[in-house]
Formats: structure tokens, C-alpha cells, sequence
């Protein structure tokens, strides 16, 4: 029985266990990234456990999410970033060279290695044949400090293309259909491979479109092989030796297939407020537009913005459409203005952006109260954009650009024939925006802001639990939700007891006011709770209010690892029905809980308030009971040492 590429790069990292679905196993991590809104957290993290410099093959600081410097917070945290990488043997992407995702894929990224990154979009480098992964801070640092990364081994999903895009059909329309086919929670426990014939006719740029948005289905990564063309992008990077052919045996087998003709595709778009709330062009209809973003870590490559430029050539944005374009960074961005591109895109009306992640995380370019908004990003939750009842179309450049120009969402077939791309033989090489760490380590100073406080450290696991339910949720709660990110919040990620003012702030405004009276308490949820973004914050701040427990139906992978790392217990109820025995405010208890935790397969919990009992699910590995009962990974990590 042949292997498929997954199962190649992950049994070439293996440390501990077996490639068997659903158990735990831990892999070597060969490279990590950060970036600002996470990155003061991982390595605050990374110096409590006192490791001198990373033992990675390569880490790298990125600057891109909190460029906004409407006061000194951001501009500290960047201070510290710079100095603790300088100290630690950690590259740093200064702020203005791009967005993370982008840059790595251009400049770092490696066939064939494994990458964790503390950003739940870092499977783009799956669009070079990485295995990328997004975690939460805690995660990269221990990797960054030589231990190993823990996950559950997932299925793999072989998605066979066929056929060819059609013009005017993009990448983004690819990932469109498989979550409109898959949803928001079908990727969880797993990793979708691409196979197949079509594979050869997607560049890597649009490889990693399309494996970007894996994040969207909770998938746990997702990965094409290495061939001709990711050979081809990484020599016209200067980086050809980096280059190895990867791929699935002929008779690879996987847990589950899926076929896409390439050919059948139309221009589609994610309609309000889920990536997966997929119909085409055609069936929304032209409903009028207020405002177009062309950019994100999704959708800010050479090819998608010269194709943009193509399409707006001569032409003027519609008189009631704001167009604001991101390039993805600062290699892109410099190659449009050499080649004439970015004139072209200023004549006709654009707001050039930084090379950041920017409207795409709420930093900046709100819309107008009630707006209809275009976006070539990766995500449409409610709110996001900074405005609450904006409604958030997802599309490609070309559905965006076409939008731009005639002021109702448009079909771009309808412009006439489609811009061709070709992908350049040479991109401009220039990477003096990186900076090395430092020669002599010992002579750095690491500085620190007043908005950087001390991490807060959780208590052990108490023998019995008794406490109120806080707050209660439905289905398909984001991290945004959870924890706001946008340019008021975002500064203060460094600040926790300050973030936590905002916790659940757009869903019960009294939530931290109320968490932090109880001193301890629980949250109940529905279905895949904790989706999105791998914002550790969204566990550590409600762990800082006193959050002990969270009890859903399902569980997101990123937010259910976070909240072990910092030692709240995640617990799915054993018959989902159950949920209805549990209102706000009510008092539950779980008896005996520390002897009980990982001897038992269920925990009773009873409800003190209606008298009612039910069973729940902690699912937790060995690993995992004593990372819980110590209070947390840095607990747990300090015990072992």
C-alpha cells in the first residue's frame, strides 16, 4: 500500500507514537514563525523557560498585524520583538516588509518541512508542500525551545482535481467549493492533500490561495506536492536548491477522497457571516457594493495583484465604491511600482494600504454603518471588519475588481476577455528588511514597554470543581467572538489583564465584569466552539477571569489545544441533547474531579441549581491529564525540567 504525501512528511518527523487516526502523536518542528499580535505572548512564554537560543532550523519574528501606531503600545511591542529576536537567534521581519504567510512562502519556506506557526493561516506554506501548521503561542514556543509539537493524528483527505480553471475563474473559487462542500467544521481531525492531474496548471501563488483557506474548514493543515512548478517558483525566488520533488505514491490510499472538476467552476463569492455561505456570482445577483479590499494573506500575490491592475488599466473605481488594495509584501509591492502596476491602480481610483494584514483583522478601513463589503480575505465573521452590521462578501481579485468598477457584485466574465498573467522568471531579491540576529547575543538588551506585563500563571486543578455557568453559547463561536481583535483591542495583547476587559465583549458585554466577581467559573457552548483565528488569548484571557471549564458540543483544534495549554478543561457533553439540562447562571459541580480525570471515560456532572445530572467527555491523552492537573503547559513544562 502506497503512501500518501502526508503520511510521508510526517513519518519523517515522528518523535513519539503512530500514524494511526485519532491517536496522539508528536513531531519534530523544523521552522516556526510568529507575528506581532501573538508573537509578545509566545516569546514572554519562550523566556519563562529560561532556553538561551532556538533550536529550530529557522524561526522567524514577524511584524504585520499591529502596524497601527496609534499610540505606543504597538510600537513597544515592536521594540521588544526586535531585541528578544535579536537575543535569541530568531530572524525579524521588520514592519513594512509584509504579511507573514506571504513572505515565508517567498523567502523561507522549504518542500518536504514542517512549520508551526502562531497564526492560524500559516498552511499557506502547504502551497509549496510544507507540512504547516497553526498553533497557539505556547505551542510555537515550546518548538522554538526543542520540543517536540503534540497533535492528534488526523485522517487525510485526497482531493483529486481534474480539468483546468476556466478564465476569469480563480484559485479562490476552488476553496470556495470545498467549503461549500466540506463547511466550516469538515476539516476537523483532518488534512487535505490536493492530488491529481489539475494539480499541474495551479501556480504556487494559487496553491497557496486555496491551502490558506484550509484553515477555514478547521482542517488541521493542508498540502500539494512539490513538483515542476514549486520548482519553478522557488528558482525565480533565487532559492532553487531548496527545491525537492514530493508527492503520494501511485497507489496512495486516503481515509477520504473528493473530486473537483477544475472546468465546472464559476466566480463565487461567501456570503454573510461564514466562509462557508458559498453561492455563485450569478445566484447573489448584483446587489449594490460599498466598499472593496483586494489583499490579506489570502489574496495579495505578484500574479493576483497584476491581474487587478490589468482589470482596472484605464478605468475609474465606481463613484460610490472605496477600493483599498494591500499588497502582500514588500517584494510585491516593490515590483509593482518598478513595473508600472501600482500607477495603474492609483490612476483608477485605489487607497494603497501597507503591506499588512490591516482590514482583513479589523485593523483600519472599517465600512460604512449597514455597507455592503468585498474582500479577497479569508474570513466574513460578523463584526470583523470593525463595523457590526456590515455584511462581508468573500471573493476573489477578480470578482473584487469587477466590483470596483461597476458598483453592484459582478461577474467579471462580464468585462470581456480575461487579463492574462504570466508568472515572472525572476522576482526582485531583496531582503535587507530581514534582519539576522544578533552576533553576540549576550550583549543585547531586551526592552520592554509598560503595556507588557507578566504572564499570568494558572493554579493547579482543584480536587472538586463547583462553580456557575458564566456564559452560554450557541454553535459556531469564533475567537473573534471570543476575544475582539480590531485597532482598540489588539494593542493590549501584550497586556492581559487589560485584554480581558473585552472577553466575549460583542456577545454579553457584562461577561468579565461577572467572570472575574465569580473567581471561577464555566462556559457552555454548542458546536465548534473556538473556530478560527489561534488567538491563544481567547484561552488565556477567560483562564485570567477564572474560566475552569468549557463544556460543549465540539470543540475547533487550535482553541481546544489552547485552553489545555493553559489549563482549563474542555469537556463535550456525551449525548449533545444534554446541553438543554444546562441555563446561564446555573451552578454545576464535578465531584472527586482531580482522581477522576483521566481514569474515568466520563465525568458526572451535576447541576446544583435544577438537580439534574449529565455525563461529559474530557478526551484527553495522558500528556493532557497532566498538563490540565498542573495548571498548564508552563506548569507542566517547569515539572518535568
Amino acid at each position: 500500500m502506497g503512501k500518501n504525501l502526508v503520511q510521508k512528511i510526517l513519518t519523517a518527523h515522528l518523535i513519539e507514537g503512530e500514524l494511526i487516526p485519532g491517536k496522539e502523536i508528536a513531531i519534530r518542528i523544523d521552522q516556526t514563525l510568529t507575528q506581532d499580535a501573538t508573537g509578545t505572548m509566545a516569546y514572554l512564554q519562550f523566556e519563562a523557560m529560561g532556553v538561551p537560543r532556538v533550536k529550530t532550523e529557522l524561526s522567524v519574528s514577524y511584524v504585520d498585524h499591529n502596524t497601527l501606531q496609534s499610540g505606543f503600545e504597538n510600537a513597544d511591542d515592536h521594540r521588544f520583538l526586535q531585541t528578544v529576536a535579536a537575543k535569541h537567534g530568531i530572524r525579524f521581519s521588520r514592519p513594512g516588509n509584509g504579511i507573514c504567510h506571504q513572505v515565508h512562502l517567498e523567502r523561507f519556506g522549504v518542500p518536504g518541512k514542517t512549520l508551526l506557526g502562531s497564526d492560524s493561516h500559516t498552511p499557506t506554506g502547504g502551497g509549496i508542500g510544507m507540512i504547516a501548521i497553526g498553533a497557539g503561542g505556547l505551542d510555537v514556543a515550546v518548538a522554538m525551545g526543542g520540543g517536540p509539537f503534540y497533535l492528534t493524528c488526523p485522517k487525510v483527505v485526497g482531493i483529486n482535481l481534474v480539468g483546468k480553471l476556466s478564465p476569469w475563474v480563480s484559485a479562490k473559487d476552488v476553496i470556495l467549493e470545498v467549503l461549500r462542500l466540506l463547511s466550516v467544521k469538515g476539516g476537523v481531525g483532518k488534512i487535505v492533500e490536493y492530488c491529481g492531474p489539475g494539480v499541474a496548471s495551479l501556480s504556487v501563488p494559487e496553491r497557496a490561495t486555496i491551502t490558506n483557506m484550509g484553515a477555514e474548514l478547521g482542517a488541521t493543515t493542508s498540502v500539494f506536492p512539490s513538483d515542476e512548478v514549486t520548482k519553478a517558483f522557488l528558482k525565480a525566488q533565487g532559492r532553487e536548491d531548496a527545491w525537492v520533488k514530493l508527492g503520494p505514491d501511485a497507489d496512495a490510499v486516503y481515509e477520504e477522497t473528493l473530486t473537483i472538476d477544475l472546468s465546472a467552476l464559476e466566480p463565487a463569492v461567501a456570503c454573510p457571516h461564514m466562509p462557508d455561505i458559498v453561492k455563485t456570482v450569478r445566484e447573489v445577483g448584483p446587489i449594490k457594493v460599498d466598499q472593496v479590499l483586494i489583499g490579506s494573506c489570502t489574496n495579495s500575490s505578484y500574479t493576483d495583484l497584476m491581474r487587478v491592475a490589468g482589470i482596472l488599466k484605464g478605468k475609474t473605481v465606481h463613484p460610490t465604491v472605496s477600493l483599498g488594495i494591500a499588497p502582500g509584501s514588500r517584494q510585491v509591492f516593490e515590483m509593482l511600482a518598478r513595473n508600472g502596476a501600482l500607477g495603474d491602480l492609483i490612476a483608477a481610483g485605489a487607497r494603497i494600504l501597507e503591506s499588512a494584514c490591516g482590514p482583513c483583522i479589523g485593523m483600519g478601513q472599517s465600512p460604512n454603518s449597514g455597507a455592503v463589503s468585498v474582500r479577497t480575505f479569508n474570513r466574513n465573521f460578523e463584526g470583523r471588519s470593525g463595523t457590526k452590521d456590515a455584511s462581508i462578501y468573500l471573493s476573489s481579485p477578480e470578482v473584487a475588481a469587477a466590483a470596483a468598477l461597476t458598483g453592484v457584485l459582478t461577474d467579471p466574465r462580464e468585462l470581456g476577455d480575461a487579463i492574462d498573467v504570466v508568472m515572472p522568471e525572476q522576482f526582485l531579491i531583496d531582503d535587507r528588511m530581514v534582519l539576522e540576529p544578533a552576533a553576540d547575543p549576550a550583549a543585547v538588551e531586551v526592552l520592554r514597554g509598560p503595556n507588557i506585563k507578566p504572564l499570568p500563571i494558572n493554579q493547579p486543578l482543584p480536587e472538586c470543581l463547583q462553580a456557575g455557568v458564566i456564559l452560554k453559547v450557541g454553535d459556531n463561536i469564533t475567537t473573534d467572538h471570543i476575544m475582539p481583535a480590531g485597532a482598540k483591542i489588539l494593542p493590549l495583547r501584550s497586556n492581559i489583564p487589560a485584554i480581558s476587559q473585552h472577553v466575549f465583549a460583542g456577545v454579553d458585554a457584562t461577561f468579565a465584569e461577572r467572570a472575574k466577581a465569580a473567581g471561577q467559573g464555566f462556559i457552555v457552548g454548542g458546536q465548534n466552539y473556538g473556530q478560527g483565528s489561534s488567538r491563544e488569548h481567547a484561552a488565556l484571557a477567560p483562564m485570567y477571569l477564572g474560566i475552569k471549564a468549557v463544556i460543549t458540543q465540539s470543540f475547533a483544534r487550535i482553541h481546544r489545544a489552547n485552553l489545555i495549554n493553559f489549563g482549563i478543561l474542555p469537556l463535550t457533553f456525551a449525548d449533545e441533547a444534554d446541553i438543554a439540562k444546562v441555563s446561564q447562571g446555573d451552578c454545576l459541580e464535578i465531584a472527586d474531579l482531580s482522581a477522576k480525570l483521566g481514569v474515568s471515560e466520563t465525568l458526572e456532572v451535576r447541576n446544583a441549581t435544577t438537580g439534574e445530572t449529565f455525563l461529559v467527555r474530557p478526551d484527553l491523552t495522558p500528556r493532557q491529564v497532566a498538563i490540565i492537573k498542573a495548571g498548564g503547559l508552563l506548569n507542566y513544562t517547569r515539572e518535568q525540567a
